[in-house]
């Protein structure tokens, strides 16, 4: 049983995306980032590569990492934060202390090609 099938599949995984944003979108440190974002694209596009990473027999066929958030800015910190409001939505929809864990072991080989900068948005 992959980590899709055991978060509770498509279903689990858009109420964790739907959460992850609410709460990204309301951390003032964050929202910046989204300015001029289409939103509901970003979560389906975000729906599609959680479901990827997590082990879903669908595949991703966005953009890669480097070339989806090249020019953001993106810092150390405002990843760190976006994983923690990941997790914390993770918690939010039942997900175990090790499956949170599981998810973060997938997301940090990202973080050098998604962060750029070393000063906040704002």
């Amino acid at each position: 049983m992959t980590l899709y099938d055991e978060l509770g599949g498509p279903a689990a995984v858009a109420e964790v995306v739907d959460r992850f944003y609410g709460n990204v979108l309301a951390d003032p440190d964050l929202v910046g980032y989204f300015d001029d974002t289409d939103l509901d694209r970003l979560k389906a596009h975000q729906r599609a590569f959680v479901s990827a990473a997590l082990g879903a027999t669908s595949g991703y066929g966005g953009r890669g990492m480097k070339q989806a958030h090249a020019g953001r800015g993106i810092t150390g910190e405002a990843f760190d934060a976006v994983v923690g409001h990941l997790a914390a939505a993770l918690i939010e929809c039942g997900a175990t202390m090790d499956q949170v864990g599981q998810v973060a072991e997938l997301l940090a080989p990202l973080k050098p090609d998604i962060v750029e900068g070393s000063a906040p948005v704002h």
